[in-house]
């Protein structure tokens, strides 16, 4: 027996004046997750921007399937192929305005892609060239995380110092439902709900940490219900609605830019390839799982709504995948062009300003290289 068990005990109640700080309630995410596609709700959805998710989605999956392959031509050391969840990546990538940034995770390569960058540059990591190989603040692409979870507390950073500042910057973070488990996630989304800063948090439920399930994660209702205890709203999506991703997050990114501070968005999707090219997933899932995710493909989706409306014709699908194709195509040309390196780039972007222990490497390997190539010299 405790001492609070014993009779009489004192025990400590709030005092009369105590109150929740928010209503819970508005904060709390659906019981289902939110589609739009198949509802009456989507005779409303923009053509044009039906047009431009499903031109995307299937350049994605091409990038997606091209990219794989280029690891197994041994061109890219590693590539977490986002096959099945090209629409998040897409909608991710489509939402934000120029002067807003994207902070990505290791497998979201594509929304960079869709944002604007370089797909070469997008790979340039995972190739094992350089530590990001673009210029994040011209394209306002946070580098790429391999780390799970630390680009959230970078994202809610920018945010809260874009607001400091007067900026008119929205910041949107994504991470998996693995990185959810990490202690970053819990500072990011704390710190974003007590700075009231403008970021928008899109977790890509997969199913798995690697082999994890999600079950085994967290005894949660959903990943969007952790957003209450932190005093912002919780959405809960599908997330192979392309239309529904996009919709969920232009709003939680409108609520964001006008002050409403942070959202936790969760997208209920799938990986239908395994964690990365090193990884086999037939040890931890059955082919039947996966199977039955393909049937709820985010491309077959948006593809009979779009044919329903009459937006969408076989013409329509060819011209997609044959801008497919000429991506793949580029890709697959300058990937297999060996690159030009210069071991002295090590020491760029380091610092703004190099220390004196950057300098003093840098001029140790400069003379390193200038003995190598003395004795080539030699050699001839």
């Amino acid at each position: 027996m405790t001492v609070l068990e014993q009779p009489g005990a004192y025990r400590p109640t709030p005092p009369p004046g105590w109150q929740p700080r928010v209503d819970a309630a508005p904060l709390l995410p659906d019981a289902e997750p939110y589609r739009l596609l198949g509802t009456a709700a989507a005779a409303g959805i923009s053509p044009d921007l039906l047009t431009r998710l499903h031109r995307e989605l299937v350049r994605g999956r091409r990038y997606n399937t091209q990219a794989t392959a280029l690891t197994r031509q041994g061109r890219l050391a590693v590539y977490p192929s986002s096959t099945g969840q090209e629409a998040c990546q897409v909608a991710a990538g489509l939402v934000l305005e120029d002067r807003d940034w994207l902070f990505p995770s290791y497998r979201d390569t594509l929304a960079a892609v869709v944002r604007g960058l370089d797909p070469v540059d997008a790979l340039t990591l995972l190739r094992g060239d350089w530590h990001s190989g673009y210029d994040p603040h011209a394209h306002r692409v946070a580098p790429l995380c391999t780390p799970l979870a630390t680009q959230l507390p970078h994202a809610v950073g920018l945010a809260h110092a874009a607001r400091l500042k007067g900026d008119d910057v929205v910041a949107l973070a994504l991470v998996g439902d693995g990185g959810t488990s990490e202690g970053d996630f819990h500072e990011a989304l704390n710190f974003a709900a007590v700075w009231h800063a403008p970021v928008v948090f899109l977790v890509q439920n997969n199913g798995f940490a690697i082999s994890v399930p999600l079950a085994k994660q967290t005894a949660a209702p959903s990943l969007a219900h952790k957003a209450v205890g932190y005093g912002m709203p919780g959405r809960l999506v599908d997330g192979n609605d392309a239309a529904a991703v996009h919709e969920v997050l232009a709003e939680a990114v409108r609520r964001a830019r006008g002050g409403g501070g942070p959202t936790l968005v969760e997208a209920v999707t799938y990986r239908i390839e395994a964690h990365t090219n090193a990884d086999d997933a037939t040890r931890y899932r059955p082919d039947s799982e996966v199977e039955a995710w393909r049937a709820h493909d985010p491309i077959a989706l948006l593809e009979e709504a779009m044919r329903d409306r009459h937006l969408l014709d076989d013409e329509g699908v060819r011209a997609a995948r044959e801008s497919a194709e000429r991506l793949a195509a580029d890709l697959r040309t300058r990937m297999n062009q060996d690159p030009v390196l210069d071991p002295m780039a090590l020491f760029e972007h380091v610092y703004a300003d190099r220390t004196s222990q950057l300098r003093e490497q840098a001029a140790q390997l400069r003379a390193e290289l200038d003995a190598e190539a003395a004795d080539a010299g030699k050699g001839e």
